[in-house]
């Protein structure tokens, strides 16, 4: 196998492929099969639908800090370069973090739902298939997928992506032009009765919750047609899709079922969807739902592990981790060392959960899912807070929109979704309050921030060029080293506005060989 360190290939893929992947790596599907008829239950009604509209916009309004900060730093390792840039090496090496460990708890999440997803499909032709069947299955066609031309894999990802967004469309028109009582009411969507407090700020944290992954587009910059354009427009396009797709379709299920009866439909729980499907729909549009559920599942399985894939080769291809995983395939330029890695990480997870006797369902899929979704959020204010304070250190050509009001207002928000998800954290995860799990999720993000920090102040410590390097996506340090007969440090450095600095013909050598060292090449803090 041919490697080369020449990188990723530029003019792969445009934002709408882009766009596409954002929108799969958050499973639209299954949170309409999941999570909405539990908020329906709760008695949130036409809350719901806005809620989803509500996130979207508060993200649409990060979108634009980030879309900013891409334009500067277009790299295959998103909030890992960002944040590096707003807040610091550290901070930096945090986000990647955050980002690894979330996708890969979404992801096994998704794995613990695969063979559910799958069961009813496989019944239909009288066959049954244990979890692990039925994940190990999946893992096999994401780490074939995964080594392949970006492209294809965008491709394949693009397919399931859009085919879930028709299916979805489809079967909300037909809620819609069949509504229940022969017409749409005005009580689908305008509240007559508020809930608590509490229970607003919860069912506004799930719906935030539900967005976690659109960020991941971020990770295929180097790959656009316009590195510094083509993510930002797809993150837009994702978050916009996604909230026309959980909106829309929540809307439709109050309208099909009824304002004054969703919440007794909703005790239907995950087949209410399908339920009213088949009531408005010929049995093979229900099957093809039921398809679409599967394949939204190894799509987002899919679309994650290339993002977790780029940003393993953006932290290798500058020694923060092993420079093996940091090389790219000559022929088809991917990833391949790093996307390996992850499906073998993957992999020995998911057997090493088969061979502990582990049979997880809906309530395992849940907790990882939750937890890994927290994860996002938070580096979501990590790269807020850092385009904030990025864009207006070092002013560029973004307007008062883009460089200050949007940066404020989505920091602003995302800390205040972040402390309603904590806040409600045991209702998140259906847990007592006393629940060690809610104690640990918590205390494993706050752990992989600080181990984090502590690897890049070790790497400051005892490999100061490689802690130099962090977030300019591999572009050389030049270090200038002390001479070793330096003058006294009282013999002044000529500046700008001395006499002769801008001739360097004219500069006395003298002066110049009491510079002291200093590396050159990157402005990060």
């Amino acid at each position: 196998m041919e490697t080369s360190d020449a990188g990723l290939a530029s003019g792969r893929v445009g934002a709408a492929s882009i766009a596409f992947a954002g929108l799969a790596a958050t499973a639209p599907v299954v949170t309409l099969v999941t999570v909405v008829p539990a908020a329906f239950a709760a008695g949130a009604g036409p809350l719901v639908p806005w809620s989803f509209a509500v996130a979207g916009l508060l993200l649409l309004i990060f979108c634009a800090g980030q879309a900013a900060m891409i334009r500067r730093f277009p790299s295959a390792g998103a909030a890992y370069s960002q944040v590096a840039h707003g807040l610091g090496r550290p901070g930096g090496v945090a986000a990647a973090w955050l980002a690894i460990a979330g996708y890969h708890a979404i992801q096994f999440g998704l794995y613990a739902l695969a063979g559910l997803a799958a069961a009813p499909l496989l019944s239909g032709f009288g066959l049954t298939a244990p979890w692990w069947a039925v994940a190990a299955a999946c893992w096999a066609i994401v780490a074939l997928c995964g080594t392949m031309r970006i492209e294809v894999a965008a491709a394949v990802i693009g397919l399931f992506a859009v085919a879930q967004a028709a299916v979805l469309a489809g079967v909300g028109a037909a809620n819609v032009l069949q509504p229940a009582g022969g017409r749409v009411t005005t009580g689908s969507i305008v509240v007559d009765s508020a809930l608590d407090r509490p229970a607003l700020g919860l069912l506004l944290a799930v719906a935030a919750l539900a967005f976690a992954g659109f960020e991941s587009s971020a990770a295929c910059a180097e790959e656009g047609f316009q590195p510094r354009r083509s993510a930002g427009f797809g993150g837009y396009w994702a978050v916009l899709l996604i909230t026309l797709l959980l909106g829309g379709f929540a809307w439709s299920m109050i309208v099909a079922s009824g304002p004054d009866r969703i919440t007794a439909a909703a005790g239907r729980g995950p087949e209410l969807l399908f339920d009213l499907a088949g009531e408005r729909l010929a049995p093979w549009a229900v099957t093809l739902g039921r398809a679409m559920l599967f394949t939204g599942v190894l799509a987002a399985i899919l679309a994650l592990h290339t993002a977790i894939a780029r940003y393993l080769y953006a932290l290798s291809r500058e020694r923060v981790l092993p420079a093996v995983l940091g090389r790219t395939r000559r022929r088809t330029a991917a990833p391949r060392a790093a996307s390996v890695t992850q499906s073998l990480i993957a992999g020995a997870t998911l057997a090493g959960a088969h061979a502990a006797g582990a049979d997880p369902g809906p309530r395992t899929a849940r907790w990882l899912i939750t937890g890994g979704a927290l994860s996002v959020l938070i580096l979501l204010l990590f790269v807020a807070v850092a385009a904030l304070l990025r864009l207006n250190r070092v002013p560029g050509p973004e307007g008062p929109w883009g460089r200050f009001l949007a940066p404020v207002l989505s920091t602003v928000s995302l800390a205040s979704l972040a402390f309603l998800a904590f806040r409600d954290l045991p209702a998140l995860l259906a847990l007592p309050a006393g629940y060690p799990l809610v104690r640990a999720i918590p205390a494993a993000l706050a752990a992989c921030v600080l181990l984090a920090v502590a690897h890049a102040l070790l790497l400051r410590r005892f490999r100061p060029v490689v802690y130099a390097g962090i977030g300019l996506a591999g572009t050389p340090v030049v270090i200038t080293p002390a001479t070793p007969h330096a003058e006294p440090k009282s013999t002044p450095i000529p500046r700008q506005r001395d006499p002769g600095a801008h001739r360097p013909e004219r500069v006395d050598r003298n002066q110049l060989r009491s510079a002291p060292a200093e590396v050159e090449g990157s402005e990060i803090g």
